[in-house]
């Protein structure tokens, strides 16, 4: 609104002092100090992780505690769910929460992978001791008087073959194939070393909002008056699941009864569903989805609404006054949904078995004991009702509804488990809230400490690194303190994976040594600070992306071993002979074109191995641990021993009396290549 006429333009154009107007879906260009608001409610779980839209109100507030208890201001990037309102620009850009975030993730640094970190180790160590052997059969075969042009031919050629100048090529190749591999899976890395990271993650800390859930409100449990239960299918705002009933002497009773409440869940009701798309509030859109898996397609079009007494956090119950547009009786009737201790104290009557019976307060504390139950797992329970007037209510039932895992994600916790890799949950939610999906998705909570934010904030970094390791959730968390989680478990020495999909993982998903960022969901920051993007938002990926990374660093170590297996065995040859005083079994060019045949096809080959499915059993490997192993090098040495002695028994056998001849080093060398094929065959079977 600007000049006294609304206008419509790009969100970048806005200034501080503009009037904005929001409506429902809209969503919000700028950080908005609102001034009217009706019914506004909005979306925040990309900054808080809350599932349940924050409700908007117009007065001042005298102290703030982070995002969630800002009630007057709406965030830049989040998105109206219900109602409009309006509001004055009060930041853009960089100076708006969602600016700062974003400006915050740009100071953090990526840390090198573990791979760059042990290929720039295992230069260093190969080139050091390469050329001081070198050095050494040169100084040798000087003291013999030997030639000295022939030495430095013979030592340009054994620095040549004894450095893996194959090494990156396998290595790029290798990742290059890795990330392809990876892209057919739905999971797209943006940087090739990241692949190989994924093996030495151990510890693995994921949002809940959105990552191990679906960020879709979903109804999950209904419980009749009468004690029909019954179980809802599916997940998210469509008619994919179905209603299913428990053991019941009587279908068709339990039927009238789940058709009379979803009635009551409809009608009372403002959310509306198009093509799997919700606008209106998430608990809402998840009873008129259960609606609709019950086959009840448009029930609030059979009544006209006279009047609303709209959901207020005070009441706690929203209540609509109706008649019935096709039937002749004309009588209003009430319909009223909300938290159960609050619509209980308005019935008098309750419906069991198409009968209705009196209240007494022992069937009203069986009722809240129910609720109780439900509540227990996690789940958000709204109790319905319907009468003739607010106060002469008849219960029809409740409701069960949450925010549930995704498919899949407690067998792939379990199996990352089992793997060594640690699992801990990073929420912004409740802690009753939190710690039920720790349990449903398979997370200690007996055992392991849960954590809020505040108690981060009273600790010391040195604090937080001794007891994070006993911690499983976290809990009411921003991003300082994701960031401050993740730097502590780094500095514990673990390779940290950081999963997530909203503006407030995005400091803490590029500070991790692999950020992974949801795609379907996941907001534009956090897609810029991941390493690794889910296509398709499925927890399941990262098992494939884990599998796929050990076994790129196996297929490296492969190769490693057969170069230098390939190049001691060169360098021990030479020396040998020198120190023997015979004449070289090879010469300078066979030893360039050893070099060039072993760093073909046979080296390259090792690096495209497919991955065995068992290397998922194995635990991460450790990141101090060289990529030159002891095991490695006694590997690496007997392989060489058995080229050198068989290559100088056949060159010591064809070796004539009238001195070495061009055939004596072409049987040489044509052994050593055969007896380096089969070192390449005990390479790929390792």
């Amino acid at each position: 609104l600007r000049e006294g006429r609304v206008e419509t333009f790009l969100a970048r154009n806005l200034v501080p002092g503009d009037v904005v107007l929001l409506n429902i879906g809209d969503r919000v260009p700028a950080d908005i100090r609102i001034y009217e608001a009706i019914d506004l409610a909005i979306d925040e779980s990309s900054f808080t992780g809350e599932t349940e839209p924050a409700k908007k109100i117009t007065g001042p507030i005298l102290k703030s505690n982070g995002h969630t208890s800002k009630k007057n201001i709406a965030f830049m990037g989040t998105l109206v769910r219900c109602g409009n309102g309006k509001g004055i620009v009060i930041n853009t850009g960089e100076k708006s929460e969602f600016g700062e975030v974003f400006t915050m993730m740009m100071a953090e640094e990526a840390p090198k992978t573990p791979l760059q970190r042990s290929m720039d180790i295992l230069g260093a160590q190969l080139s050091s001791y390469s050329f001081c052997i070198i050095g050494f059969i040169m100084v040798l075969g000087w003291i013999q008087n030997k030639a000295i042009l022939e030495m430095l031919t013979i030592g340009v050629s054994l620095a040549v073959a004894a450095i893996p100048e194959g090494l990156p090529i396998v290595v790029t190749v290798t990742l290059a194939l890795g990330v392809m591999r990876m892209a057919k899976r739905n999971a797209i890395v943006k940087k090739l070393p990241t692949v190989e990271t994924l093996g030495c993650v151990n510890v693995i800390c994921s949002d809940k909002t959105g990552t191990i859930t679906k960020n879709e409100m979903t109804a999950t449990i209904i419980v009749t008056p009468d004690g029909h239960v019954a179980d809802i299918t599916g997940t998210g705002y469509n008619d994919r699941g179905e209603v299913r009933i428990r053991k019941s002497d009587n279908e068709n009773v339990a039927r009238a009864a789940l058709k009379s409440l979803f009635e009551v869940g409809c009608v009372c009701n403002n959310a509306i569903i198009q093509n799997d798309t919700l606008l209106g509030q998430p608990t809402e859109g998840a009873i008129v989805a259960a609606a609709m898996k019950f086959g009840m397609y448009g029930t609030a079009d059979t009544y006209l609404r006279l009047q609303e007494y709209p959901f207020s956090s005070e009441q706690k119950m929203m209540a609509v006054k109706c008649i019935s547009k096709y039937s002749d009786d004309r009588q209003e009737v009430f319909f009223a949904k909300g938290a159960l201790e609050k619509i209980l104290p308005q019935c008098t009557k309750y419906s069991a078995n198409g009968q209705l019976y009196s209240l007494n307060q022992k069937k009203e504390q069986e009722f809240l004991a129910e609720a109780y139950e439900i509540g227990q797992q996690g789940l958000r329970v709204i109790g319905l009702a319907r009468g003739t007037s607010l106060q002469d209510l008849v219960y029809v039932g409740l409701i069960g509804i949450c925010d549930p895992p995704r498919e899949g994600v407690r067998e792939s916790i379990s199996i990352l488990i089992n793997s060594g890799v640690k699992v801990k949950m990073v929420t912004g939610d409740a802690r009753e809230t939190a710690s039920a999906i720790a349990s449903l998705i398979g997370l200690d909570t007996l055992h392991m400490r849960l954590m809020s934010g505040d108690e981060i904030d009273t600790m010391t970094e040195q604090e937080l690194e001794q007891i994070i390791d006993n911690v499983s959730v976290f809990y009411r968390v921003t991003p300082k303190h994701k960031l401050a989680i993740v730097k502590a478990l780094q500095r514990g020495g673990n390779i940290v994976g950081m999963t997530g999909d909203g503006v407030n993982d995005g400091v803490a998903l590029k500070k991790a040594d692999i950020g992974i960022a949801m795609g379907k969901n996941g907001t534009d920051v956090c897609k810029e600070a991941a390493d690794m993007i889910l296509v398709d938002d499925d927890f399941k990926t990262i098992i494939a992306a884990i599998e796929e990374g050990k076994g790129i660093f196996y297929n490296i170590r492969n190769f490693v071993r057969f170069q230098l297996s390939t190049s001691i065995a060169a360098l021990a040859l030479i020396a040998l002979a020198t120190l023997m005083s015979i004449p070289n079994p090879l010469n300078a060019m066979q030893i360039l074109w050893i070099n060039i045949i072993m760093d073909g096809p046979p080296a390259q080959s090792l690096g495209v191995e497919p991955v065995d499915k068992d290397v998922l059993k194995q635990k991460p490997r450790d990141t101090k641990e060289p990529m030159i192993t002891r095991s490695l090098i006694i590997n690496v040495l007997l392989s060489a021993s058995i080229i050198i002695l068989g290559t100088l028994w056949v060159f010591n056998r064809e070796m004539s009396s009238m001195g070495i001849t061009a055939r004596d080093t072409t049987m040489t060398f044509t052994c050593f290549v055969f007896f380096d094929m089969f070192n390449a065959l005990s390479c790929r079977s390792q």
